[in-house]
């Protein structure tokens, strides 16, 4: 067969991802901080765009708190502005004292016999004693006057007030200038602090700070056995062991049998009380003691400096029961940036223009900008129907809790809303739903289905994992619940699930395994019945020779 060469046409459709469209869809999974940067940064490189403010909405009535403020605000402007008003406005003064003050008192008589005291009765000021009070009386008219180091109001910031908070190498720098002259070792201490995290631990391997630095290993370890006295105690050190270790010497406590705890601080995670007091060489008492003083210490000295604040998650979906028994689903109009095309400056700039290049750059921003509008109301709209169908779906969730939520998928929602399963998972990520049992992230209404040992309805994995836990939780120090036992007790409420699943939801749910709840249960009740019984503690004196270690 020959290889020829042909033109051809040839019709067909197909979808194009243009760049605006690509950003439609990116809009969809943003959350609403990361919206609102996105915003912010339109707004600065298109002139079209503009904020909406509430004055742009028309407004048929006003609150009446609004309307009492207006009031009050205007009262205030009109006694500060024109000294002069009509008699039926001083008849309507809101202010009963003002009646007396503004009507006309009469002769001097009548006067002595309104207030039943005579005119000589009145003790004079000095002049100079007026002028000082009437000084003290007078409100200061500008800012200077209290204090303030600008004469503009505008200036006034309250922020300049905020003392800045200090970080932990701010800290411990101040304490290497006065622990150290030698300028070499100030430097050496210097490259340690910035090596410090914020917990306030060095990294374990200090090996290749000396070549760095041009010092000697010997010069390193002086300077870090010094950083490790600093305030907090604990910090510079470079594993738990240590800050514990550091810490136990500022309270001189850190004998042969507390040094050999912190150095087996897993068997002490595994609560092996017996191996301990083998490796410690003490009693019941003893040992008893030596984990509360651990217990007492600070293992991350230096979160106390720590400046990062956490960020507390704002919904962008409200539900709340409804009048008719149902659910009102809204959104949170905060969370929605509110923009604007300024068609009128567009009209004045259209007049103008004579480049090709000009009107060129300004029907682009046009268009952007009125893309943007339609596709952040598109995204709205979007997010209020997928949750609307969320909350429809699980109506047992929020009737009756996390043991009635049924299993769901995208694909359900999407065949419900008319929409793709990639969209709907597009609008869920990074959003989150205010309910009556708290806020979720919309991805905690999809769970996987776990089937029914007697042939019925599915079970949510989020509801078994619920019932694991508070199977967990109630369970007795006497009898503690293995995962085959777990396993049993779920399929005798229906629920066909394998033990290997049951290990898996209960290491994501962070809870230990049956032989350690029963290690912790038998060493809290341990300690428990020893406090009951007035047992006080041990009064055996540890303090040893710490050379003898």
């Amino acid at each position: 067969m020959a290889l020829t060469q042909r033109l051809e046409f040839r019709q067909s459709q197909a979808l194009v991802m243009t760049p605006q469209l690509m950003q439609a869809i990116k809009l969809l999974q943003l959350s609403n901080l990361d919206l609102v940067a996105f915003v912010e940064g339109e707004l600065e490189r298109n002139p079209l765009l503009e904020r909406a403010s509430e004055d742009d909405a028309p407004r048929t009535d006003a609150p009446a708190t609004e309307t009492e403020f207006s009031a009050s605000e205007g009262g205030a402007d009109e006694s500060s502005g024109d000294s002069t008003e009509s008699p039926s406005d001083a008849g309507r003064s809101a202010d009963p004292s003002e009646d007396w003050i503004a009507r006309d008192l009469g002769s001097r008589s009548e006067m002595e016999q309104t207030f039943d005291a005579s005119m000589e009765n009145v003790f004079t000021e000095e002049p100079s004693e007026a002028a000082s009070r009437a000084a003290q009386d007078a409100v200061p008219s500008a800012y200077t006057e209290w204090g303030g180091g600008s004469s503009s109001d505008e200036d006034y910031n309250l922020e300049a007030f905020v003392a800045a908070e200090a970080s932990l190498q701010d800290h411990l720098a101040e304490q290497l200038a006065v622990a150290f002259t030698d300028p070499s070792a100030r430097m050496i201490g210097q490259y340690l602090i910035d090596l410090v995290d914020e917990a306030g631990y060095l990294p374990a391997d200090l090996g290749d700070v000396a070549d760095k630095l041009g010092a000697s290993a010997e010069n390193v370890a002086d300077v870090l056995a010094v950083l490790q006295t600093f305030d907090p105690p604990g910090i510079c050190a470079r594993n738990l062991s240590e800050c514990l270790a550091i810490q136990l010497r500022e309270r001189d406590r850190f004998d042969p049998a507390m040094r050999a705890l912190v150095e087996n601080l897993d068997l002490l995670a595994k609560r092996d009380i017996a191996g301990l007091k083998k490796i410690c060489g003490v009693d019941d008492d003893d040992i008893a003691d030596m984990i509360g003083e651990i217990r007492h210490l600070d293992p991350k000295p230096g979160l106390k400096f720590a400046v990062t604040r956490t960020q507390t998650v704002v919904p962008d979906v409200y539900v709340r029961p409804g009048p008719d028994g149902g659910w009102l689903v809204e959104l949170n109009s905060d969370t929605l940036p509110k923009v604007l095309v300024n068609q009128s400056y567009y009209a004045r700039l259209a007049k103008t223009l004579r480049k090709d290049e000009d009107k060129s750059y300004f029907a682009d921003c046009l268009q952007n900008a009125t893309w943007l509008v339609r596709a952040l109301d598109q995204r709205a709209r979007t997010i209020l129907k997928v949750a609307t169908e969320i909350v429809r779906q699980q109506d047992g969730f929020f009737t009756r809790g996390v043991a009635h939520l049924r299993p769901l998928n995208l694909k359900t929602v999407a065949e419900a809303i008319e929409m793709h399963e990639s969209t709907v998972s597009r609008v869920t990520a990074n959003k989150y739903m205010a309910t009556n049992r708290g806020i979720f992230e919309l991805k905690y209404f999809f769970t996987a289905s776990i089937a029914s040992a007697d042939g019925g309805e599915a079970h949510s994995a989020e509801s078994v994992r619920h019932r694991i836990r508070q199977m967990i939780d109630t369970e007795e120090p006497g009898a503690i619940l293995s995962d085959d036992t777990l396993v049993e007790r779920l399929r005798a409420e229906g629920v066909d699930i394998a033990r290997r699943t049951v290990a898996k939801y209960r290491e994501a749910m962070r809870i230990p395994s049956s032989v350690q709840r029963r290690r912790d249960k038998r060493y809290a009740l341990g300690q428990a019945s020893g406090h009951s019984a007035g047992a006080a503690p041990s009064s055996t004196d540890r303090s040893r020779d710490i050379a003898s270690a």
